[in-house]
């Protein structure tokens, strides 16, 4: 690449080309890996939300990896699984688990990150004089 000289600047002087900048912020690439074992009927429910729940919310910008680890016991250890299904977010960082069928799609959006956590607060307690 050439390096580009201000107008007016004496030849050693270099400034870096314009670059358009985007009109927002760009929306995270995620990174999923789901541990499953076998193919029973747990594990079938766990695949088929996570896929409706990327398709719905995350369109085009996730990679889902679906791990048997009676076929890859490796991953276990490695990524800590400790019971499956477990769904492990290793992109956009911090890595995050999840456990579970994935059936609560509120939790599970909360859990990933991509919809606002809900904060219960109930109200303090009012203590009445007798």
């Amino acid at each position: 690449m050439t390096p580009v000289t201000a107008p007016g600047k004496a030849p050693g002087k270099t400034r870096a080309p314009k670059i358009a900048k985007a009109s927002g912020p760009v929306a995270p690439h995620y990174q999923l890996r789901l541990f499953v074992t076998g193919t029973t009927p747990r594990s079938a429910r766990a695949i088929q939300n996570i896929r409706a729940i990327c398709e719905a919310y995350l369109p085009s910008r996730y990679d889902l990896e679906v791990i048997d680890i009676y076929q890859h016991p490796e991953h276990v250890k490695a990524e800590q699984i400790v019971v499956t299904p477990t769904l492990v977010r290793q992109l956009p960082h911090p890595v995050r688990k999840l456990i579970g069928d994935l059936s609560d799609t509120a939790r599970v959006l909360a859990g990933l990150d991509i919809a606002p956590r809900q904060i219960s607060v109930s109200p303090p307690e009012t203590k009445h004089a007798a």
